[in-house]
């Protein structure tokens, strides 16, 4: 009896320990996930942090130099308005005009006689109705025309300026002067590259801006499917 009750009492002791031996590595295993998942919050919180100062900072620049006149700005004056029952596409040379030229040639036109029904406000792969798209801009938009073919990398800088804007117009527009052009009512701004900083400026300082002849009219109830 006595040899049977030490082998009882040492199998508890054996399983006692192993116990104890599970639970400290329990422990020391979850020490270790809360440790890891600390760490990779800590990390996370200060790369967020990070993102946001660095797109503050950003955003702060660029409003920056909306306060200042963005050099290569073409300016004009006197535009007419009259809703017009049909508007041909323009045709013209696409040149800036000049002081000895009409106003409002421009390609795309910058304002002038249009449609009655404006452009939905999005993002277009085909060209859009010109006499609609002035619409658009009477009502504040800021419209982004590309060449077609323009390469998909910069297609793309593109996109991402407009997405998510409601008074953003994109879309294709044959024989542009350009690469890009960026039209507001009564202002323009041609570049050779959809990166410039001055695209980001420009619609900062004209989407629904100082220049828009109806401000607070709708950019959406209009023509127009766009596919963003």
């Amino acid at each position: 009896m006595p040899d049977k009750r030490a082998e009882r009492a040492a199998r508890a002791a054996a399983a006692a320990q192993l116990r104890a031996d599970q639970e400290r590595r329990d422990r020391q295993r979850r020490s270790w996930i809360i440790g890891t998942t600390a760490a990779l919050v800590v990390a996370l919180i200060g790369v967020s942090v990070a993102v946001i100062l660095g797109e503050s900072r950003e955003q702060a620049a660029i409003e920056a130099a909306a306060n200042q006149p963005i050099d290569g700005v073409e300016e004009f004056s006197d535009l007419s308005a009259n809703h017009v029952p049909s508007t041909p596409e323009p045709t013209a040379d696409p040149t800036v005009a000049a002081a000895d030229e009409p106003v409002g040639t421009a390609l795309p036109p910058v304002g002038g006689d249009h449609d009655p029904v404006w452009q939905n406000c999005g993002i277009y792969a085909e060209p859009v109705g010109t006499g609609n798209a002035i619409h658009s801009l009477e009502h504040g938009a800021v419209w982004v025309t590309y060449r077609p073919g323009l390469p998909a990398e910069q297609l793309d800088v593109l996109t991402d300026l407009a997405r998510g804007k409601p008074y953003m117009l994109l879309s294709p527009f044959p024989d542009l002067k350009s690469p890009v052009v960026l039209t507001a009512w009564g202002v323009q701004l041609e570049l050779d590259d959809a990166s410039d900083p001055r695209a980001a400026t420009f619609v900062e300082k004209y989407l629904e801006g100082e220049q828009t002849p109806e401000p607070g009219a709708a950019c959406s109830g209009g023509v127009g499917a766009p596919s963003v």
